[in-house]
């Protein structure tokens, strides 16, 4: 499986990103936030993927963070959605305030995204609610955006989450590095010392 891709963004269109990597030119397809927040062409990019496949499909699908990906396997585990439909739903709405609404069991703001009907955002609410009410933040992805305000930043988190590591401790090990003036420099140098803060 193909987990994460760190390249250079090739092209931008309304569903997708190409993004090469050694040479290779990989078709991503990813939310309008998840495009949105790629650099403009020739920019270097980390991606979360997620390869989706079936007998006559092998689609590449990207995500800006873990938090993203964690919803869109939620999204797709519920009868009915698949993954063009989930990239729509966080398009129209950004995970955390998804949470939000599917705990809220607010069906109008899902239904207000294109091709969810009233039966499917009852569906989220129902398949969801629970697991997003009993789960704590970290093991779902969600975050309150504290710390993550540069981009060398959240970079290194994402580097560090896709390691394995969970998103709390990743996030402690940057701001370590950023309180001793270390969060600077080339990513791979930033993500090495930060393996170092984790492992000490």
């Amino acid at each position: 499986m193909i987990d994460q891709l760190h390249g250079l963004v090739e092209k931008k269109t309304a569903t997708h990103a190409v993004i090469f990597v050694n040479g290779i030119g990989y078709k991503v397809m990813m939310s309008i936030n998840g495009l949105e927040s790629l650099p403009a062409k020739g920019g270097d990019a980390i991606v979360l993927t997620y390869l989706h496949v079936r007998e006559d499909i092998l689609n590449l699908y990207g995500f800006v963070d873990e938090k993203e990906r964690n919803v869109f396997h939620l999204l797709t585990s519920i009868s009915g959605i698949g993954p063009k439909l989930a990239l729509t739903i966080l398009s129209g709405i950004e995970p955390s305030r998804l949470k939000d609404r599917v705990i809220a069991g607010d069906v109008v703001a899902l239904t207000s995204v294109p091709g969810v009907g009233p039966k499917t955002a009852k569906r989220i609410i129902v398949e969801l609610k629970e697991k997003f009410i009993k789960t704590d933040d970290d093991s779902l992805g969600f975050d309150d955006g504290e710390g993550l305000g540069t981009q060398i930043f959240r970079d290194v988190v994402i580097a560090l989450t896709s390691l394995g590591y969970k998103p709390n401790h990743a996030k402690k090990a940057c701001s370590e590095l950023e309180k001793n003036g270390e969060l600077t420099g080339e990513l791979e140098s930033v993500i090495k010392k930060a393996l170092k803060q984790l492992m000490s």
